[in-house]
């Protein structure tokens, strides 16, 4: 009777054992799940899109500060919901917890070339030094594959921002395409139409003006609204979905950054690459100062401050080209030549067939073979400026300049009313710091 008596006992005590462990488990796994979620910002695809705001967009707080009653369209409700995503934290912040002290922040500005996205991130991917500092890809419009590339991206801090007013959003109102909008060169009163022509008597094309909208708002956004930037007074470097980068390009910007106060102090900037893109350089030993170019290039808040307040200008010229504004109006309007700081050798490549919104299909991805066959040589992996090399200045280079008209594609006072709106998003940040 007593060995009866003691087997129940045994058993109760092994089940309260096994009851133990599993709790002890199930507890540890939970609290892991809860420490990986705190540290990484969620992965959203489209599904995910539909909860991250009420239907009304109501219900939740903006960091971003947007201010009301500043002549911004209506936004439809992908625009509410992409907002929201812009005021989610990075990603990857379990495995690059800090940044290194005065990064030089990256910008990769993207629209919807996927093939041609691949490439410039697989670039990123191994330059050096790039695990220390943010990376930040802004978006023009929503495209899933171009989201599941970015999402892929495990060698740095990376956060995704949406242009929450890009035409790709609006699928029947400005600025996007609205039922009573002209088109080409309707006559506005014949056709009793909506819209403003350019100066060569062509209307809007939403595709095209999105270009130069998504630019003035990404730069503002970068600059004066995001929590990550708007305190940052160091260069941010800015590269586009189609633009190669060296191994050495961060490195080198570092220096060249750190030498322009001494080297060029009227410099207003720093690039990776020449200004003429089929440049790769001129193996000199010595820095070169030369026109902005539009491909690698960063600055400080100081030079942003000053592009700020020629808002107008910007806003105004009838180009829907970016850099083409700034080339014949904004920087004309600072009183003094506008020159760049740079090594005598490419850390970057512009490597696009065709611009615009073309290449997104696998079968029209504007790529030689659907590859980019760019060489990397060994110098290109090291950093190959020396900070005793004296500054060769180009100062009559060819070149868009101050007098010329613009391309048009951008004469409609929407356009031009929405453009300023940008520029009044958020509070201005005045700093005293030099070039």
């Amino acid at each position: 009777m007593a060995v009866a008596s003691k087997k129940p006992r045994l058993r109760e005590a092994a089940l309260r054992h096994l009851l133990v462990v599993v709790f002890v488990t199930l507890s540890g796994v939970l609290l892991l799940i809860f420490l990986l979620g705190s540290n990484s910002a969620p992965t959203i695809g489209v599904k995910g899109l539909e909860n991250v705001v009420d239907d009304d967009g109501s219900g939740y707080h903006r960091d971003l500060k947007f201010t009301e009653g500043r002549g911004l369209p209506r936004q439809s409700q992908l625009s509410l919901k992409l907002e929201k995503l812009n005021e989610l934290p990075p990603r990857n912040l379990d495995l690059y917890p800090t940044l290194a002290k005065d990064p030089i922040i990256v910008v990769l500005y993207v629209h919807n070339r996927p093939q041609y996205l691949r490439v410039v991130v697989e670039s990123l991917s191994r330059v050096v030094g790039i695990d220390e500092t943010l990376l930040i890809v802004s978006h023009d419009g929503y495209f899933e594959d171009m989201n599941k590339i970015i999402e892929g991206i495990r060698f740095c801090q990376v956060k995704q921002i949406y242009a929450p007013y890009s035409p790709h959003l609006f699928s029947n109102s400005f600025p996007g395409v609205s039922a009573g909008d002209c088109k080409d060169k309707d006559d506005a009163r014949e056709k009793h139409c909506e819209g403003n022509p350019d100066q060569y008597g062509n209307h809007r094309a939403p595709k095209i003006v999105s270009l130069k909208h998504h630019w003035w708002w990404m730069m503002n956004t970068i600059w004066d609204g995001l929590k990550e930037t708007r305190e940052h007074s160091g260069h941010i470097l800015f590269i586009e979905e189609d633009h190669f980068i060296f191994p050495n390009a961060y490195r080198n910007l570092q220096i060249l950054t750190s030498l322009k106060p001494k080297k060029c102090p009227d410099c207003y900037a720093a690039n990776l690459a020449p200004s003429d893109v089929n440049s790769r350089g001129e193996e000199w030993e010595s820095l070169v100062a030369e026109r902005m170019g539009n491909v690698g290039y960063s600055f400080n808040r100081t030079v942003w401050r000053k592009i700020h307040n020629k808002a107008r200008e910007f806003c105004f010229f009838d180009d829907y080209n970016w850099d083409i504004t700034m080339w014949a109006t904004v920087y004309p309007s600072f009183g003094s030549p506008v020159y760049t700081l740079r090594g005598p050798r490419t850390s970057a490549v512009h490597f696009g067939k065709c611009g615009l919104h073309q290449g997104q299909g696998e079968n029209n991805a504007c790529i030689d073979n659907g590859l980019v066959n760019i060489n990397v040589e060994n110098h290109d992996k090291v950093s190959n400026i020396e900070s005793d090399w004296e500054v060769h200045t180009f100062k009559n280079q060819p070149g868009y300049k101050a007098g010329f008209k613009g391309w048009g594609g951008w004469g409609d006072n929407r356009d031009r009313n929405l453009c300023l709106s940008f520029a009044k998003l958020y509070p201005s940040r005045i700093t005293a710091s030099p070039l």
